[in-house]
């Protein structure tokens, strides 16, 4: 799925989405990976919302975000609501979807300015 056909603006935005990888200003991703508007984490080590701890959450929680949309891969998986708690604490805001719609959205929001970051899972 083909979201953005050239990316001009000099932020991370996704170009597009095929089951199990990620283009993102023509580099792609095949593996679990977090998206902010400028720069990549290509060795986030989780590969399934099963896999997710807290210390996910607090990386998460330290990159002076307003939102994490969370991809958990084909369909929607909700982590367990006690490893979400640094987010919390820092009143930053966290949505859950299908790995397609995280990076719609993802794109969405960073075109609106926002401080966001996508944390996508690839299965």
């Amino acid at each position: 799925m083909k979201f953005l056909l050239n990316d001009n603006s000099g932020l991370h935005a996704i170009q597009q989405y095929d089951e199990g990888c990620i283009t993102i200003r023509q580099t792609v991703y095949q593996r679990s990976l977090i998206v902010l508007p400028d720069r990549i984490i290509s060795d986030w080590t989780p590969s399934s919302v099963e896999q997710l701890k807290v210390d996910d959450f607090h990386l998460l929680a330290g990159l002076g975000l307003e939102i994490v949309i969370l991809g958990t891969g084909r369909q929607q998986h909700f982590p367990h609501p006690a490893l979400t708690q640094p987010l919390m604490q820092q009143r930053i805001g966290f949505e859950v979807m299908n790995t397609p719609a995280a990076c719609r959205t993802y794109n969405i929001l960073v075109a609106e300015g926002r401080r966001v970051a996508a944390a996508l899972f690839m299965i």
